[in-house]
């Protein structure tokens, strides 16, 4: 398929709400950042049907089920916190962030963790140093909100969609 008409079909499920294209942030860092955004399906059932996905056990064993917990936190917290810009994160080493979002001048990035127990990594703290973050969320589907760092708070999903999480 041409690249133009490739753009033009991704241009149309856009303009139809049915994906989210999501920017790279871009800085002069000295560093080699990903230029390509991503594309994320904004319906995660749209996504687990052409997924061949069909009920929760399918999901809960399918090698994509870290993608659709992602996309759909992802659309999730963009509707509950409304941020004035938001971007991804990624350097071509591997260092990466989910989502940065800029909220009444607070720059404020979400990495994603499917896991009981998200911890921070690396990657999270080079991220916080790149980007001059004033906080980290991680995002989980638990209950529990706690302190990884200073500036890396572990937080539940729901609390993010109640704006709690502000």
């Amino acid at each position: 398929m041409p690249p133009n008409t490739a753009r033009a079909y991704l241009d149309a499920l856009e303009q139809t709400y049915m994906i989210r294209r999501l920017f790279p942030w871009q800085a002069n860092l000295g560093k080699r950042l990903v230029k390509t955004p991503k594309i994320y399906f904004r319906d995660s059932g749209v996504f687990h049907t052409l997924s061949g996905i069909h009920d929760s056990a399918g999901l809960l064993t399918h090698p994509k089920l870290g993608a659709s917990w992602e996309g759909f936190a992802l659309e999730e917290v963009l509707q509950a916190q409304q941020p004035d810009h938001a971007w991804f994160y990624a350097v071509h080493s591997g260092s990466e962030l989910d989502l940065l979002m800029e909220i009444r001048s607070r720059r404020i990035g979400v990495e994603f963790k499917r896991a009981d127990a998200p911890h921070a990594t690396r990657s999270m703290h080079l991220a916080i140093a790149d980007t001059a973050l004033d906080e980290l969320w991680v995002v989980y589907p638990g209950s529990r909100s706690y302190a990884l760092d200073d500036r890396i708070t572990v937080r539940p999903l729901h609390d993010c969609i109640a704006s709690r999480c502000k």
